[in-house]
Formats: C-alpha cells, sequence, structure tokens
C-alpha cells in the first residue's frame, strides 16, 4: 500500500516535469541543429484564399473585425471573406450585411449548431486555394496575413498557424496569468516548427489548405486541434508562425476562462481519441511522440492529481511529511477557491491573481477528464466574451 501511494504521489510530478520542463528542453537541444525555414519576402502572384469567420451574437465586435480583416495586407482580388452566422438573434446578420459591397458574404445557420458546425457549413462556400479560419473577438495584424500564407510555398506544409499575443489591462483583470501560459505555449510550437512541426494550430488564426478542411467533421470535436492532425493523415506537416501575429484580449472574468479550460480540454481530449492512431509511433514516428508529449502527458497530470491526494490521504497516519503535503494541499485548494471568488469582485494583488489562475487552471482539467470520461460533448456553447 505504501508502494501505490508513492508511485500515486509522483506520477503527476513525473508527468509534470517531463511535459512541460524536459520535453520542451529536447525540443530546444535538436533545434540547435535546425535552421529556420526562410520564405521570399514577396510572391509573383499570391494564391487565393477564403476566410472563415464563425460568429454568434458578435454585435459588439463584429464591426471592427470585418474592418480589421479588409484592411490586411493583401490583394483584394486574391481574397475572400465569409462570415457564417450561428443563428445569431441581435444585429450580427445585420451588420454583416453593410460589407455586402466589400466583398463579405453573409451564410446563416437556420439553427445554433457550434463553432465547428459553422466552420462545416462554410465547406461548399470556399473558394480560396487556402482557408483561414479565425475568430470574432480577436484582431489580426495588419501585416500578419502575408507570412501566414508565404509558407505554403513549400508543398509539404499543410497547416500554418498565427502566433498568439494574449493583451490586456493587467490593472483591472483577473485573468493575467493566461498571458505568461500563452507565450510558453508559442514558444514550444516554435521549437516544434524547427523539428518537422506542431500538433494543433491556434483556434484564433490558423490556415489550411482546401483539400484538407473536410466539411464533414464531428461537430463536438475541436477542429483547429485536428488540423494538425489531419494534415499529417494526408502526408503534410505543420508549422507556427512568427510573423503572423494575431492579439488575443484576455477574458475580464476568470469564471469565464474557466469555464472555456473545461470545454477547450475535454472537446481535445475527444479530439485526440478519435485520432488516437496518431499516437502509435511505429507509424508516425517523431509526430506521435511530440502529440504523445505536447498534448497527453500535459492532459495525464490533471487526471494523476486526485490520486496524488489520495496517495498522501494513505500515508498520512504514518508520515509526517505525508500530513504536512495534504494539510499545504487542502489550505491551497481553499485558497485558490478564495482567490477566484476574490478576483471576480474586483482586482487583486498580482499573486493572488497567479494563484487563482492556477487553482482555475488544475480544476478545469480535472473537470475536462469527468466530462471526458462520461461523454459529455456540447457543440454549442456560449462564446467567450473579450473586451475590444
Amino acid at each position: 500500500m505504501t508502494t501505490l501511494a508513492f508511485i500515486l504521489i509522483v506520477l503527476p510530478i513525473a508527468l509534470f516535469m517531463y511535459s512541460y520542463f524536459l520535453y520542451p528542453a529536447l525540443l530546444w537541444i535538436g533545434g540547435r541543429f535546425r535552421r529556420a525555414s526562410q520564405y521570399p519576402a514577396d510572391l509573383p502572384e499570391w494564391p487565393r484564399i477564403s476566410i472563415s469567420l464563425p460568429a454568434y451574437n458578435e454585435e459588439r465586435s463584429i464591426r471592427r473585425t470585418l474592418d480589421t480583416l479588409l484592411n490586411l495586407d493583401y490583394p483584394a482580388d486574391r481574397r475572400q471573406i465569409l462570415v457564417i452566422s450561428d443563428a445569431s438573434s441581435d444585429r450580427t446578420d445585420e451588420i454583416v450585411k453593410e460589407y455586402a459591397g466589400h466583398g463579405v458574404q453573409l451564410i446563416r445557420l437556420p439553427a445554433r449548431g457550434g463553432k465547428t458546425a459553422a466552420e462545416n457549413a462554410a465547406g461548399p462556400h470556399l473558394t480560396g486555394d487556402i482557408v483561414i479560419n479565425t475568430d470574432a473577438t480577436i484582431r489580426i495584424l495588419p501585416d500578419a496575413l502575408k507570412p501566414l500564407i508565404r509558407v505554403f510555398q513549400d508543398q509539404e506544409i499543410g497547416v500554418a498557424s498565427g502566433r498568439d499575443l494574449s493583451v490586456g489591462d493587467i490593472t483591472t483583470e483577473a485573468n493575467q496569468g493566461e498571458s505568461g501560459y500563452v507565450g510558453y505555449e508559442m514558444s514550444v510550437r516554435r521549437m516544434e516548427t524547427r523539428l518537422g512541426g506542431i500538433v494543433g494550430a491556434s483556434g484564433c488564426f490558423y490556415a489550411i489548405r482546401r483539400e484538407l478542411h473536410t466539411s464533414l467533421f464531428p461537430e463536438a470535436l475541436s477542429r483547429d486541434f485536428a488540423s494538425a492532425l489531419i494534415s499529417k493523415e494526408h502526408g503534410y506537416r505543420s508549422v507556427s508562425v512568427d510573423e503572423a501575429v494575431c492579439l488575443v484580449p484576455r477574458a475580464n472574468s476568470l469564471q469565464s476562462e474557466f469555464r472555456r479550460k473545461v470545454r477547450t480540454m475535454a472537446r481535445g481530449l475527444d479530439t485526440l481519441w478519435y485520432k488516437k492512431r496518431l499516437l502509435n509511433p511505429f507509424q508516425f514516428g517523431g509526430f506521435a511522440f511530440k502529440l504523445l508529449s505536447h498534448k497527453l502527458c500535459r492532459w495525464l497530470v490533471f487526471l494523476t492529481i486526485p490520486g496524488a491526494v489520495a496517495g498522501l490521504a494513505i500515508l498520512a497516519p504514518v508520515s509526517q511529511v505525508a500530513r504536512v503535503l495534504l494539510g499545504v494541499t487542502i489550505a491551497g485548494s481553499i485558497a485558490g477557491m478564495l482567490a477566484m471568488k476574490a478576483s471576480e469582485r474586483g482586482p487583486v494583488p498580482r499573486i493572488v491573481s497567479m494563484w487563482a489562475f492556477l487553482f482555475a487552471a488544475n480544476l478545469a482539467g480535472i473537470l475536462a477528464w469527468v466530462k471526458a470520461f462520461r461523454g459529455e460533448r456540447n457543440p454549442i456553447w456560449e462564446p467567450t466574451r473579450r473586451p475590444a
């Protein structure tokens, strides 16, 4: 029993250290011997692209988003902008129709189906050779689109992911920890790109060859994560493009970010199960190793946390160290819940904000596994409302 308890305690620590520290270190070492790919600054003729923009009740942001897309540095005659309204009940459709003279097309779904359903509905209407999937609440920098498209000169590339930059007002927001995590994630993708490619694209801003953009993708799964998996299945690789920057405003509410994390990880787990054959190292080699290390090992940390607490409880009657660690764990959890509640009421000290973020992230991961085991699939949800 003591041995089992020790294993339960050590397992999440080992998984955490490997996935967040050792794996990036291995990427960094391997990347030291690889040169980053270089592409010409301009092309004789830019490929025709289609920008797919799902939207649900985005009247607060859709005008600004469309203005941003129309002002991107890309030939207007080579660009299609398609807004898919997920049965919006506000003025979203009305505002989009104002841009018809600028070539913006509107597709309205008769009933809500969720983001993936909206992207599926866009499929038959896409005219570009490359499809850009983006969100209504992020801002793509004016010079970010060409670098994203430029990499497709390499015929081995099937997906190109932009670089998320988490932004916001640190004096008023409770969700400051998100920026640090996003920056870390982007650095891992940069290193993976040097070593062949990434295993998941940014849902905010990524491009994919149209022949890989299937209209039959399951609506409850995550298309952005699956895009890199589909790309690999068809013999392509996926890359992250540092110059293709999009600004992602942090949600003001930590509760809103918490719900988003539960949803995205649960969908990620379901998507990985759907494409589980890509974890086979005998068939997919280094890609399977990256997928295991970057995705599954990270997610397994959350699955093993309850077991670690149980292990401490088992050892507590016979070990002073276990009793102390169990007490610290309980106290830390209570402090995390209080920090989350405090952060929702208004600005809090940075240390409180960071502790609330860490607690929320771990709790979200545990709940995501619960949803996955229960088979709960929710393709429809309330989109995260981000500040301007």
